[in-house]
């Protein structure tokens, strides 16, 4: 028997605004700034998704480890983000979560075989959300 997909989470409007600022933080490449819009939100969160926005911000912080030249740490956050989205379907909250798997794996690789070298802005992941 397979395991009912999690609903969609319901945001308020002060958490929709937060968590649209975290969003355009992780994609300019403010990693500490995006983890602490995200986990103010997530603090309020209940319910089925709140794994989902804990893992986002694992993810945040996985690529602030990065900046730093934190390996160990970036592996860390990135497997234990991975952990957090494996219950949610491939297409969750507008947001290719199956895709950003993908990514997140082929970023995990390269950290652990420590071929990251500078990391660019331009080859980070973007986070894109359907109706943002």
């Amino acid at each position: 028997m397979q395991a009912k997909e999690p609903p969609p989470p319901r945001l308020e409007p002060d958490e929709r605004r937060a968590f649209e600022k975290g969003v355009g933080e992780f994609n300019t490449g403010y990693f500490f700034e995006c983890h602490d819009t995200l986990e103010e939100m997530w603090t309020g969160i209940r319910g089925p998704s709140r794994d989902f926005f804990q893992g986002l911000i694992q993810v945040s912080v996985a690529f602030y480890h990065l900046s730093n030249g934190n390996l160990a740490g970036a592996a860390s956050m990135l497997r234990r983000a991975l952990k957090r989205f494996e219950k949610y379907p491939g297409r969750y909250f507008g947001f290719d979560l199956g895709r950003h798997r993908e990514e997140l794996l082929g970023w995990l690789d390269r950290v652990q075989a420590g071929d990251v070298g500078e990391l660019a802005l331009e080859a980070v992941p973007k986070w894109r959300f359907d109706g943002q």
